[in-house]
């Protein structure tokens, strides 16, 4: 194995734990935001900027994992497929909560409630990717999957 394939072979799980990072920085901007408290139509032109750019990332990278990343586990390790299942699960329950997120959004909820929405995400958020990294980062060290990142793990 040539030290490229190798390389390309543990970067997975580097993109993986790079993807969360940004992931959880975009939660914290997107949170930080709504803190502010920006009085008025800024605030709100502000915070539709940021919840629509968080939602749209994190609903891309579970995308991704759902359509290629998670099949190429599968084939290579058909043992990890309850653990897949329960990540898959996590990422419909996760989608819905951003869903209620954007729908509030929307409709100019008010900060209190704006918040509760972004700390049950980042609840669930968080607890999904420490469990996805403590069950897949070894695997993903030597996964042969040759895709571009962005496809794999989303667009962020």
């Amino acid at each position: 194995m040539s030290e490229r394939e190798t390389t390309r072979l543990v970067a997975w799980s580097q993109e993986l734990r790079q993807v969360h990072s940004r992931l959880r920085e975009a939660l914290s901007v997107t949170r930080a935001s709504l803190a502010g408290g920006t009085p008025g139509e800024a605030a709100t032109r502000e915070l539709l900027l940021y919840c629509h750019g968080f939602c749209t990332a994190l609903d891309g990278h579970h995308q991704g994992e759902d359509r290629t990343l998670f099949p190429a586990v599968a084939a290579a390790h058909p043992e990890l497929r309850p653990v897949l299942r329960s990540l898959e699960q996590d990422h419909a329950m996760i989608a819905h909560l951003l869903g209620s997120l954007r729908a509030a959004v929307d409709r100019a909820a008010p900060p209190e409630e704006l918040d509760r929405h972004l700390e049950g995400i980042a609840a669930i958020m968080e607890n999904h990717f420490r469990y996805e990294e403590r069950q897949l980062l070894t695997v993903l060290d030597t996964l042969e999957l040759a895709a571009a990142p962005g496809e794999v793990l989303g667009p962020i």
